[in-house]
C-alpha cells in the first residue's frame, strides 16, 4: 500500500503512535507499572482509593514530561519543516540560524547566576528572541532580503554564540558544568511551565497550516508563486519568524535537541509528499512521538542514571538520516 495515497490511514497510524508512546512513557520508569495497575488508577482516582504513590509517579513526575517532550518534539517538527521550505533545502533545520545558540547562552548565563527555573526559562526565549532580531536585522541590511544572505547571517551568529558558549563554560564553577551540560542536550527533566509551549505550538499550527497552500505553491519556484498573486517576500518574513518562534519554544522547553527538526519532515515528507497540509500535522506528531520514546529511554536505559535525550536522539537520528539519504539516492 503506498502512504502516499493513503494519507489518512498514515495519519490515523500517528495518532495511535502518539497514544502508545504516552503509555509507554507513563508505564516505563524505575517503578514499572502493570497494565492493570495504570488503568486502575484511573478508576480508583473517582472513588478518592488511588494509591499516593501511583498517583504521583503517574501525573506528578511522568506524565508532565511526556508533555513536554511532546510539545518540543511537535514544535522542533514544524519549525524543520518551514526552515525547509524557507532555505530551499531539506537538510536544513530549526538551529540552522543560530536561534538555539542565543538562548543557549542566555540560559546558561542564568544557571551561572543561579537563577531559579522560572527565570532559566525567561531568559532561554529572551535569548532566543535576540537572537531572531539580530539575523532579521542583519540579513534584512538596506531592504536586502535573500536565502543566502539570510543564512550566512545565521551562521555567522551562531558561531559567535558557540565562542560565547565556550567561554561560559570556561569561567563556571565545577558544581554547575554537569547541568549547563545537560540542558546543552536537552534535557526534560526538571520542572518547566507547559502552557505557554503548547499556545506557541497551537498557534504555529493554526498558522503554518492557513498558509500551507502557498508553502505548496513556493515550491515550484518564486518566478510561479509570484505570478499566481503570492507577495514572496512577506511569505518568506512569515516563514521565518514562525519556524524561529517554535523553535524559541521549544528549546526553551527543553534545551538544544538534535536531529528531530532534521530527520522527522525529512522521513515524512518521503512518505506522504510534499503537500503541507499533511506534511506538517504528519511531521508534527511523529516528532512528537519519537521524543516521548526517546526521552522515556533516555530515563531509564541506565536507571537510576538519566542520558540527556539529545544523546538518544542523535543516536537514533544518524542512522535513520543516513539511511534516508541512501535511498534517497
Amino acid at each position: 500500500m503506498k502512504l502516499k495515497k493513503h494519507p489518512l490511514i498514515f495519519l490515523s497510524s500517528l495518532i495511535l503512535l502518539v497514544f502508545l508512546s504516552f503509555n509507554f512513557a507513563l508505564l516505563t520508569g524505575s517503578g514499572n507499572l502493570s497494565s492493570q495497575e495504570f488503568f486502575s488508577l484511573f478508576f480508583s482516582l473517582i472513588d478518592g482509593t488511588a494509591s499516593p504513590l501511583h498517583q504521583s509517579l503517574v501525573f506528578e513526575l511522568r506524565l508532565p514530561r511526556a508533555l513536554a517532550a511532546f510539545a518540543a518534539g511537535a514544535l522542533l517538527s514544524i519549525a524543520g519543516v518551514l526552515m525547509q521550505v524557507l532555505l530551499r533545502n531539506p537538510l536544513a533545520d530549526p538551529y540552522v540560524l543560530g536561534v538555539s545558540g542565543g538562548s543557549a547562552l542566555a540560559a546558561l548565563l542564568a544557571m551561572l547566576m543561579g537563577f531559579n527555573t522560572l527565570w532559566l526559562t525567561g531568559s532561554a526565549f529572551l535569548g532566543a528572541l535576540l537572537s531572531i532580531f539580530l539575523v532579521f536585522s542583519f540579513a534584512h541590511s538596506q531592504g536586502c532580503w535573500t536565502i543566502s544572505r539570510l543564512l550566512l547571517t545565521g551562521i555567522i551568529l551562531a558561531s559567535g554564540w558557540g565562542a560565547l558558549i565556550s567561554f561560559v563554560l570556561v569561567i563556571s564553577p565545577p558544581e554547575k558544568i554537569h547541568g549547563m551540560l545537560f540542558w546543552l542536550m536537552g534535557d526534560l527533566s526538571y520542572d518547566r511551565p507547559l502552557l505557554p509551549s503548547y499556545l506557541i505550538l497551537l498557534f504555529g499550527f493554526i498558522f503554518t497550516m492557513a498558509i500551507s497552500r502557498q508553502l505548496n505553491i513556493l515550491l515550484w519556484g518564486d518566478i510561479q508563486a509570484g505570478s499566481l498573486g503570492i507577495n514572496i517576500r512577506r511569505l518568506r518574513t512569515y516563514i521565518f519568524f514562525i519556524s524561529s518562534l517554535l523553535t524559541a519554544g521549544a528549546i526553551t522547553l527543553a534545551g538544544s535537541i538534535g536531529f528531530v527538526g532534521l530527520v522527522i519532515p525529512h522521513l515524512v515528507r518521503l512518505m506522504i509528499g510534499t503537500d503541507h497540509r499533511l506534511l506538517i500535522p504528519a511531521s508534527a506528531l511523529m516528532g512528537g512521538a519519537l521524543l516521548i520514546i526517546a526521552d522515556t529511554l533516555a530515563r531509564t536505559m541506565l536507571s537510576p542514571q538519566q542520558l540527556p535525550v539529545g544523546v538518544l536522539t542523535a543516536l537514533i537520528g544518524v542512522p535513520l538520516f543516513l539511511y534516508l539519504l541512501k535511498r534517497s539516492q
